[in-house]
């Protein structure tokens, strides 16, 4: 048994560093070759570095080196150690990444409309490729789209792997430790700062606006890669006859739930409460059902990111 419990946890590792050079590698290629030709900053210090690159050319892995390596070990410091050795491998995979693709590939853009030129061309809106001298013809929206595809598939494969984005979100745990705002509060706020940065840089109102974009994107396909496409609902039904409400719940969704007993508010009467949690389709059955179980019934139903246990996904295993 011990034997065969090594084995599993060897395989689990090789995938976890495989999710981890996959969306590191991946990383490299959105920040590279789509983020950085189009000037924007989509927050984070590759973000920050972008902007650096067009001010003062220097590698963008150079710049983000520089300011995590700096975050980690005051993190470290400060907050105790919180960061595991993925995440020190998952910053040293992306500077790799990052600076042997701007190496070989320069910043040139994979998405544009139009052939890149060596000098801007009259009456044709036009951005200019960092440090390279060539021009091209932008396709900011298809570029963004893209853009937050593949930040949102890298991000999620890191996060996947057991390792954490690091970078300026330390600068967030750390202000979150001596301030009494939210730690997601302050992600967007250093964030938005980064963001808007590239209109204090390049005056161009479009290029936050994008890079904002370019977040939503992200932070929707990550909840996908992390999560995985099945969406549950989780119900509570007060009820004063759960008995119907279980039957249909046991017999015919073939699924389990609870029953809890509690008190109204108003007069003080016992009521049940039905808590149970479905996929899409089983709850929308059940709702459309309700009236004819129980007219009087009051339902909340709420969104549920992430089910674990007995019959839906296994429990994570140390």
């Amino acid at each position: 048994m011990t034997e065969v419990k090594v084995q599993k946890n060897w395989k689990k590792e090789v995938i976890a560093y495989l999710l981890l050079i996959t969306g590191s590698a991946l990383f490299a290629i959105g920040d590279v070759m789509f983020v950085n030709p189009y000037l924007m900053a989509p927050g984070g210090t590759y973000g920050l570095s972008n902007v650096f690159n067009t001010l003062w050319p220097w590698k963008i892995s150079l710049y983000a080196i520089c300011m995590d390596v700096p975050l980690l070990i005051v993190g470290t410091l400060i907050l105790g150690p919180k960061f595991g050795v993925k995440t020190i491998v998952s910053t040293a995979l992306i500077f790799a990444f990052t600076f042997v693709l701007e190496s070989w590939w320069g910043y040139n853009p994979v998405i544009h409309d139009g052939a890149i030129v060596a000098a801007p061309i009259e009456g044709i809106s036009m951005v200019q490729i960092p440090h390279d001298g060539g021009w091209f013809v932008p396709d900011y929206f298809l570029n963004t789209v893209v853009a937050g595809l593949i930040y949102g598939v890298a991000i999620g494969l890191i996060f996947r792997s057991g390792a954490t984005s690091g970078g300026s979100d330390i600068i967030s745990m750390i202000l979150h430790k001596y301030t009494k705002i939210s730690l997601g509060t302050l992600v967007m706020i250093v964030d938005g700062c980064i963001t808007l940065s590239t209109l204090v840089a390049f005056g161009d109102i479009r290029l936050p606006i994008y890079s904002i974009i370019i977040i939503f994107i992200e932070g929707k396909v990550i909840d996908l890669v992390v999560d995985g496409m099945k969406s549950y609902k989780t119900m509570f039904i007060i009820t004063d006859d759960p008995e119907p409400i279980r039957d249909y719940v046991i017999n015919e969704l073939k699924r389990g739930g609870t029953c809890l007993t509690g008190s109204g508010l108003y007069q003080g009467n016992e009521r049940k409460m039905v808590y149970v949690t479905l996929d899409r389709a089983d709850m929308v059955k059940l709702k459309s059902n309700l009236h004819r179980i129980d007219p009087k019934a009051f339902v909340n139903i709420m969104d549920s990111s992430e089910i674990l246990g007995t019959g839906f996904r296994a429990l994570p295993k140390e």
